[in-house]
């Protein structure tokens, strides 16, 4: 039990270092949005093999999952339907693993709207158009204006409806809508200016305008300027877990007069040409960093990864600098795996260790029942146990004590299992001196059998005469002769026992009594017998009463 114990604390103190978190890894961003627009919040968090909560300002409650709600929750993103200035804050991200910990927190800054630009005719469509947005238009070539819708899980949009300077666009021939899209053809100065792109989202069955502007800035290609730096990615992979939903950013450092588009691609698609539900593009955001130059931000998010998005290129691009992304299987957690495989090593342990606790007397008596032939090693004894018990004071006591140690006792061990006792009392000639009696023949005996009564005063034999006690002492310390104690009736208190009985206890242990005093039904197969039998030498003779040695399993006293 020891040996369990040092190895639970052992695998204790393993769980809790394997299983401590390391300090949160902390980064911080910053989006700046207008109010009466539905929006969606996300962060830069590049692995997402964990669930993602959300937090607004020091709020310990995390944010609402309720889809009814105006601001809540859903998957890895905030939502706002729509948002409102009393949405200004810092909000928390935090995605926790078995050894991970990631904590963004991103300052949101939602502006009032702007004033009319569109004209008094127009005011509707001004009231609306508050999110600005600047493009860039090569000359001569095909030019793409992108609306910057936010994309939101299980949701639907409307055609998008475009207009410049406020007036719809009728030049289906110069002007082709692909979704989010429009394509220039053969861009010119005619085509400068300020665009509108108006859709209507649905979502919860509740329906949402937008409604953003563009402003254009037509460059010839053979001005060209200096070209975007993209941060991240790297080309480099990251890992995830198949089923899991995902986030990945691109940061990209332009300079200040440059307007260059900036999206994902994959396949040599642009990712809102995929006409998919699950992967999307997301809102751009931008940050000044200095004075000649501003650090963009636009997402690809995954509403669920599939085994098809593995080693697959995604690719950002701006201008004509480009990055690639690539998704890969995680590593097996292996810190798991040893946790996992420490508790079934541990379980199964516990569970031998109960098990042998169980039926170690059957099988150590079924072992010596089956292999006697090779412990026949003579040891020069003559006997298997010495009997010593006391003399009780009361009748009743004295009588079940002779019974048992008279009858039964010999009737088990001698008659049914060929055990040879010298029982005190019994096999001692009158008129020997006790301490004789005692010293030569414990030296004689392989055991040491001594029977318990509550009655302190009937120990007088062990605590009152010094001989006696130096015999036993000399039998059990010097020469490691080990003691069965036997209980006649179970003892509350040994403060007034013998103090060699108390350590005899306190080392060997004790085996109570709880059997009739019936002679005639007494067996060797009773589990009281097999603990006396388990804690008995082996038997030295090969020849062997079949009712003793031939085991079956028993719960009978």
């Amino acid at each position: 039990m020891v040996i369990l114990s040092w190895l639970l604390s052992g695998f204790i103190l393993a769980f809790l270092h394997f299983a401590r978190a390391e300090e949160c890894k902390v980064s911080t961003e910053s989006q700046h949005f207008v109010a009466g627009q539905p929006f969606a919040l996300s962060c830069t968090i590049t692995e997402m093999k964990y669930n993602v909560t959300c937090y607004k300002n020091s709020n310990k409650t995390p944010i609402t999952l309720d889809r009814n709600s105006r601001v809540h929750q859903y998957q890895g993103q905030i939502l706002f339907l729509p948002l409102t200035l009393e949405d200004s804050g810092t909000y928390q991200f935090v995605t926790r693993g078995l050894h991970t910990c990631q904590k963004i927190f991103v300052n949101l800054t939602v502006q009032n709207r702007s004033s009319g630009w569109c004209g008094d005719s127009s005011k509707d469509l001004a009231g609306l158009a508050d999110n600005h947005h600047q493009q860039i238009l090569n000359v001569g070539t095909t030019g793409i204006l992108v609306c910057h819708i936010i994309t939101f899980p299980n949701s639907t949009f409307s055609p998008t409806q475009w207009y410049k300077e406020c007036k719809p666009i009728g030049d289906k021939e110069k002007y082709v809508p692909k979704k989010f899209y429009l394509l220039i053809k053969n861009t010119s100065t005619e085509n400068a200016g300020t665009y509108l792109c108006r859709t209507k989202l649905t979502y919860m069955g509740k329906h949402y305008d937008i409604l953003n502007r563009i402003s254009t800035t037509l460059w010839d290609q053979v001005e060209g300027s200096k070209e975007p730096e993209i941060i991240y990615p790297r080309n480099n992979s990251i890992e995830v877990q198949l089923g899991s939903p995902l986030i990945i950013d691109c940061n990209i450092k332009d300079g200040k007069e440059n307007l260059n588009h900036r999206s994902w691609k994959v396949n040599d698609t642009l990712v809102d040409f995929l006409n998919s539900n699950r992967i999307k593009e997301g809102t751009e955001s931008n940050v000044s960093c200095g004075e000649k130059c501003i650090f963009y931000t636009v997402n690809i998010s995954f509403s669920e990864v599939r085994q098809e998005d593995y080693n697959r290129p995604f690719i950002c691009m701006s201008g004509s600098a480009a990055a690639f992304i690539m998704l890969k299987h995680p590593a097996p957690d292996i810190q798991r795996y040893l946790i996992g495989g420490s508790i079934v090593v541990l379980g199964m342990i516990m569970f031998i260790m109960c098990t042998y606790h169980i039926v170690k007397v059957d099988v150590v008596l079924w072992y010596r029942s089956t292999f006697h032939s090779t412990l026949s090693k003579e040891d020069g004894k003559l006997y298997d146990a010495y009997v010593l018990y006391p003399k009780p004071k009361t009748e009743s006591q004295s009588q079940d004590m002779n019974i048992l140690v008279l009858k039964i006792l010999p009737e088990v061990l001698e008659r049914q299992c060929g055990y040879r006792l010298f029982i005190f009392g019994r096999d001692d000639l009158p008129g020997q001196a006790v301490a004789n009696v005692i010293d030569e023949n414990i030296k004689l005996s392989r055991r040491l059998i001594i029977i318990l009564v509550s009655e302190s005063s009937s120990y007088g034999l062990l605590k009152n005469m010094s001989a006696e006690q130096i015999t036993i002492y000399n039998a059990l310390i010097q020469e490691g002769m080990k003691v069965i104690l036997i209980e006649l009736e179970k003892i509350q208190d040994y403060t007034d026992m013998p103090e060699s009985i108390k350590y005899l206890k306190q080392k060997h242990g004790v085996l109570r009594w709880r059997g009739g005093y019936t002679e005639g039904l007494q067996s060797a197969k009773a589990k009281f017998w097999k603990n006396v039998r388990y804690h008995m030498p082996p038997k030295r003779s090969p020849s062997l009463p079949d009712s003793c040695w031939n085991q079956q399993p028993s719960t009978t006293q």
